[in-house]
């Protein structure tokens, strides 16, 4: 078992400006099937419409934000989850001061930068 706390982890740059990630949980700490992230993203930082071969899971920890898939705008506050399949644009944008959420994805070579293997 490995238990941590978030605040321990180094934030990231994404090379998004505004943005910044937490690796959670990942392969070379011995998980197999997922990996988990925490993204910040300070007052109307975006992470641009973007796709991947994999789903996401996201939980909203705190402040509000805009879901898009390009289709439908969503807006998203603390407590809501969502599900983003396979292949489907998706895109992010914070709305309050931060905006902050767990994102999970399987752990795949292609997913997971190679210094988390």
């Amino acid at each position: 078992m490995f238990v941590g706390h978030y605040t321990d982890v180094p934030e990231e740059d994404t090379g998004f400006e505004g943005v910044t990630i937490r690796w959670l949980v990942y392969p070379k700490l011995g998980a197999k099937n997922f990996a988990m992230r925490y993204f910040v993203l300070k007052k109307d930082a975006e992470i641009p419409i973007h796709q991947h071969d994999w789903e996401h899971e996201i939980f909203i920890m705190k402040g509000d934000g805009i879901i898009t898939n390009e289709k439908e705008e969503v807006h998203v506050k603390a407590g809501n989850f969502l599900y983003v399949p396979p292949n489907e644009p998706h895109g992010y944008k914070a709305l309050t001061e931060t905006f902050e959420f767990l994102c999970l994805i399987p752990a795949k070579k292609e997913a997971v930068p190679e210094e988390k293997w």
